[in-house]
């Protein structure tokens, strides 16, 4: 497996970025002595986001996501979001949306060996990249057929009072009658007769999002939408979200 650093200049972000990306390489066998030749495959891709105060090297940091990866053939694509929601912002320069949902996966699919096929390409996160790992999914429904999001920060479109206001919005309240609300993004999905991703939603009990999170899965259960819950005692911390990647990685469609 190779871990690669990217740095590009975002047209959607009007600077250069980074981005790790783990991608399959010939893997030595150590019974036969000899390497595994994967010359010629199309890769499988997650698209794997950070939470709120991290960066691109969140995941290979502070969990296994690497060995996992390698273990399964696939291709694992991490970007610096800084602490944008992933959505575009009312400021310039800064349309994560676009940069996430389009402009990330036509460059990576450019420039590395990646299928280009909907079922093959997934999009998870935790937290802030839960959040957007869900909302992105649901908007660019027709790039991601897997979406993973944990301990996902969905709250700030349920409390709409100044105090959870964090600034990202001229008007809180409006935006959650938009398709920044999850809710909303996926009942317009059904509307306009999108392709529907399949869903993985995870919580701790000891997270204060678990209410959040458990009322989503029944909202999008409710819809019809495939969902796949998971839950333990776990808080809002690495130990969880290392113990839910591998779990992600396992229930994705993957040999």
């Amino acid at each position: 497996m190779a871990l690669i650093q990217l740095n590009y200049l975002s047209k959607a972000l009007y600077r250069t970025v980074p981005v790790n990306v783990l991608l399959p390489a010939d893997r030595f066998d150590g019974d036969t002595g000899e390497y595994l030749n994967r010359e010629g495959q199309e890769y499988k891709t997650l698209y794997l986001l950070h939470g709120l105060l991290g960066n691109y090297t969140d995941w290979v940091c502070r969990t296994n996501i690497q060995k996992w990866a390698d273990e399964k053939n696939l291709a694992v694509v991490m970007p610096s979001g800084d602490n944008s929601f992933y959505f575009r912002s009312r400021t310039p320069w800064n349309d994560y949306e676009t940069f996430i949902g389009k402009e990330l996966v036509d460059l990576t699919r450019r420039m590395f060996p990646l299928s280009k096929k909907r079922e093959d390409t997934f999009i998870a996160g935790l937290s802030m990249g839960g959040y957007g790992a869900l909302r992105n999914g649901i908007v660019y429904s027709d790039t991601f057929g897997y979406v993973a999001g944990l301990s996902s920060a969905i709250h700030l479109f349920e409390d709409l009072s100044e105090e959870a206001d964090i600034g990202l919005f001229d008007d809180l309240k409006a935006a959650s009658e938009t398709d920044l609300a999850p809710k909303v993004a996926a009942q317009k999905m059904l509307e306009e007769k999108r392709k529907v991703p399949k869903f993985y939603l995870a919580c701790g009990r000891a997270d204060d999002l678990m209410g959040v999170n458990e009322e989503f899965r029944d909202y999008l259960r409710g819809l019809g939408i495939d969902v796949t819950w998971d839950e333990d005692d776990h808080g809002h911390d690495w130990e969880f979200w290392d113990i839910q990647i591998k779990k992600i990685l396992d229930w994705l469609p993957l040999q």
